[in-house]
């Protein structure tokens, strides 16, 4: 992780992920950059300094945003970061993916509020699912419970196919790093003929890759969906971040696709954190 991207509209939750990047930041000596993007009637960065005071609600949401980023800024080189702010005109679906490109980001954190308010609505007309589609890094977004970090205890959920090894080595690494105790869950769906025992034996093939992998505990549950089977296991165990990967292929053994990412994503008040294989 050398450098982080924060996309923000400035709401709660995209200031709680502010904070958590500062201090995840600080944590691996990183690069930080703040992108705030604001949708305008007209092509602002044509617009000459006249022409600009026509629209005074626009200059005026500018300020704010400027004084937002320069607040964000303050808070990250306090604490001896390199940052970077960015106040984008925008009307493209595809703009943070291609920010992320052109800075070379390795990992996002956003603010989300689901599929009704946020970040992701309300400035790019679209929602979370736009950046797991688009970007290629790792993505954490802050719904609306409050953020613990260090996180303590943090559930990897997957179907634990061996194609899975190196998007998990990033979970792996993150939880070294913070000392935090890895929860392996492995839903049984209707969709998947499958056991208990299979279950099991499917995680203990996975982790035979990590001889070293100490501090983790193995959790089956059976549910007839992979979003319910993880709202089961939010209730009866306290986790501080869920941690899943994003498939490109489909078929009936994607039980963990784009579009339950998505899902779990939208429906979770956790903490998640997306890698794409």
């Amino acid at each position: 992780m050398k450098n982080i991207l924060v996309p923000t509209d400035f709401s709660d939750n995209c200031q709680k992920a502010a904070h958590l990047a500062i201090k995840m930041a600080v944590l691996y000596k990183a690069e930080i950059h703040f992108l705030h993007q604001l949708h305008t009637p007209v092509d602002w960065v044509k617009l000459n300094k006249t022409d600009e005071h026509n629209y005074p609600e626009i200059l005026k949401k500018i300020g704010k945003a400027k004084n937002n980023l320069r607040v964000f800024n303050k808070e990250a080189v306090d604490k001896g970061l390199t940052s970077r702010t960015f106040l984008e005109f925008i009307s493209d679906n595809n703009a943070i993916a291609t920010h992320t490109h052109d800075f070379q980001h390795d990992f996002i954190i956003t603010g989300s509020k689901g599929t009704e308010k946020g970040f992701l609505n309300e400035i790019l007309g679209s929602n979370v699912q736009k950046i797991i589609r688009k970007a290629h890094v790792p993505i954490l977004i802050v719904k609306d419970e409050q953020v613990t970090f260090p996180f303590k205890n943090i559930v990897f959920v997957s179907d634990y196919n061996l194609d899975e090894v190196n998007a998990f080595e990033r979970v792996l690494n993150l939880a070294k790093k913070i000392n935090a105790k890895l929860h392996l869950l492995h839903i049984n769906t209707d969709s998947i003929s499958n056991n208990v025992n299979n279950g099991l034996q499917s995680i203990k093939k996975f982790v035979k890759q990590f001889p070293k992998l100490e501090n983790f505990e193995m959790h089956i549950y059976n549910s007839s969906t992979v979003l319910g089977g993880i709202e089961n296991f939010e209730e009866s165990n306290d986790m501080d971040l869920i941690a899943m990967n994003s498939h490109m292929r489909d078929g009936v053994f994607s039980v963990f696709s784009k579009s339950i990412a998505e899902s779990v994503t939208n429906h979770s008040k956790k903490p998640i954190i997306i890698t794409h294989l």
